[in-house]
């Protein structure tokens, strides 16, 4: 009976026998990642110096992920390869340069001081759970979701490289932050937020009225927003293409970069009247360059701008409005004008109506249409 295979990877019994020359041969046949069992030696000056050499040589044979990457990688070696990649993504354009940052700065500011000295075989999942559940006493959720999705991204690279045959964050689960139920302007709140900006000469020097009313006609981000420039607005059709957005990249500044986060990112949207007489209003005074410029005509920084917003909106009865709350505004109008899931996300530029749905409508409209139907099917005032 053929004796069975050992797995591959694996070794069989080590030789040391003395050289007739001098010094000591050290022997073991060694099943390769091709399924081939070789003979591997290494010699030594003492039988433990060979013996040390052969089983070193088996170890690092056992990694199989070529010159690039074994299982005896260091984690920060992987994640420096990975991150090339995902850089490289950046400069195609598959993914925001906003993203590529975000995923350096967490490897840099937690990743990699606890798992960078690691070798790949190290990386398990155990360590890695542990890991995550410390970050999530100290940090919010959505940095815990970040970080294990960089672990994960740095792992797979090493299973497709063939370094390792699992990824340890597979089966670790983040528990999803309780979310605030979406809160939007009504009418009143408005009408209020509008009139109170009005009246304050910092917020009309800084164009915060005019914006309000451009995020709430369009739904768009504040990012995107501001990247509009005149040469996206046609007057004449009454329509504007978000197809831009603005950034801060670390150690490069403000960047207007194409839309990338999902496939609905680019889209035209048509106008609505207040919005075009307020374009026509602007176009008396420039027609070129950025719609919302900063005060030397350039492009506007979004993180400043809302810094402006919180100023304006003080501590007292808007303390929770922010710029996202225009685009849940925008959402919920048109949700209650009854548009569709799909014909609302198609304005947000959402690929999945669940999230417009799930994130972006407030629900808070009292709303009796429930009541009178089943006070209609149910009324049995009439029948006693």
């Amino acid at each position: 009976m053929a004796r069975p295979l050992k797995p591959i990877g694996t070794h069989g019994k080590v030789w040391v026998t003395a050289k007739p020359s001098g010094g000591w041969l050290a022997r073991t046949k060694y099943r390769d990642p091709d399924g081939i069992v070789r003979l591997v030696e290494r010699t030594g000056r003492t039988s433990s110096a060979a013996r040390n050499a052969l089983l070193a040589a088996v170890q690092e044979r056992s990694g199989t992920g070529g010159d690039e990457v074994t299982d005896q990688t260091r984690f920060d070696r992987a994640a420096e390869l990975w991150m090339a990649e995902v850089q490289a993504a950046g400069n195609r354009g598959d993914l925001s340069p906003s993203t590529v940052d975000l995923y350096e700065r967490q490897l840099r500011n937690h990743i990699l001081r606890a798992l960078g000295a690691l070798r790949l075989r190290e990386v398990t999942t155990p360590r890695v759970s542990a890991f995550l559940a410390d970050l999530r006493g100290r940090l919010a959720v959505a940095t815990v979701r970040t970080c294990r999705s960089v672990i994960s991204g740095v792992m797979r690279y090493a299973v497709t490289h063939g370094a390792v045959l699992t990824n340890p964050t597979r089966e670790i689960q983040i528990p999803k932050e309780r979310r605030r139920p979406p809160r939007a302007l009504n009418a009143d709140e408005r009408d209020q937020w509008l009139a109170m900006l009005a009246a304050d000469p910092v917020a009309v020097r800084k164009d915060l009225p005019d914006l309000t009313r451009w995020m709430l006609a369009t739904g768009v981000r504040i990012g995107e927003a501001l990247a509009v420039s005149w040469n996206e607005i046609d007057l004449d059709t009454g329509t504007v293409a978000i197809e831009w957005n603005l950034i801060r990249i670390r150690g490069e500044g403000l960047r207007r970069v194409p839309r990338v986060k999902t496939d609905s990112g680019e889209r035209t949207l048509p106008l609505p009247d207040f919005a075009l007489d307020m374009l026509h209003r602007r176009a008396q005074t420039h027609t070129t360059g950025p719609l919302f410029p900063d005060s030397v005509g350039g492009w506007r920084d979004p993180s400043n701008t809302r810094r402006d917003l919180r100023t304006a909106r003080g501590t007292q009865g808007f303390a929770w409005v922010t710029s996202h709350v225009f685009r849940k505004t925008c959402a919920t109008i048109l949700d209650d004008a009854g548009r569709s899931a799909r014909a609302i996300a198609d304005q947000l530029g959402h690929s999945r109506p669940s999230i417009t749905q799930d994130i972006y409508l407030g629900r808070k409209t009292l709303d009796r249409a429930n009541a009178r139907a089943l006070d209609n099917a149910l009324d049995t005032k009439s029948t006693q």
